[in-house]
């Protein structure tokens, strides 16, 4: 089987507009519990696509760590690649994707750090090695070689033997405040739904049917 011959036809479900929840936070709740019932490996894992200043993309998978009517929260070093973006240019996508429910929800809009206090809550409840390991990686950053991190780690670990380390000042929260939704259902034939979301005036939301 060539590459050109991989295909799969999604046969699982369909989704209707008298079906879709006129809130999009709502209906993103839904399947999101329905990944988590289903046993998904990851379901908070996204796709974060951000851009410089002039444009040039980048995208890779982060964890979702919390949502609710304001947005989706995510964590990372401040000083990384995609921290310098944001800095730059603070409008991002995401993208999640459920292949053993045969569908993916499509969020773009703009992101904000969240509060420093809020930051130390979620840190402060991460396992030691994980407070450690973000203490200890200068993200994106080059270094000459594994044990270089590896130093670094053991150094960390000697000072903060409890794994009690503090939340680094280069290490925080983003909220990406989505300003669109597309919530696409595969179907036979490459015959997909897909459901957008956009913003209206008065605080509701349109929906409408895209071509597959």
């Amino acid at each position: 089987m060539t590459i050109a011959d991989l295909r799969k036809d999604y046969t699982r479900a369909g989704l209707d507009e008298a079906d879709a929840d006129p809130d999009p936070f709502a209906q993103f709740a839904r399947w999101f519990a329905e990944a988590q019932a289903a046993g998904v490996l990851e379901p908070n894992a996204m796709t974060l696509a951000t851009a410089t200043a002039d444009g040039l993309p980048n995208a890779r998978i982060v964890l979702m760590k919390g949502f609710d009517a304001r947005g989706l929260v995510f964590y990372t070093n401040h000083e990384s690649q995609k921290g310098a973006e944001l800095a730059s240019n603070p409008r991002a996508a995401l993208l999640f994707y459920w292949g053993e429910l045969e569908r993916q929800v499509r969020m773009t809009g703009s992101v904000t750090p969240i509060s420093r206090a809020e930051s130390e809550r979620y840190f402060r409840g991460r396992p030691p090695g994980s407070r450690i390991g973000a203490a200890a990686s200068r993200q994106s950053t080059p270094i000459p070689d594994r044990a270089t991190l590896e130093r670094e780690v053991a150094r960390l670990n000697a000072l903060h033997p409890e794994g009690d380390v503090p939340l680094p000042p280069f290490w925080g929260g983003y909220r990406l405040a989505p300003e669109r939704f597309e919530f696409w259902q595969g179907r036979p034939s490459r015959l997909h739904d897909r459901l957008r979301y956009l913003p209206r005036d008065d605080g509701t939301w349109s929906i409408t049917r895209l071509s597959p």
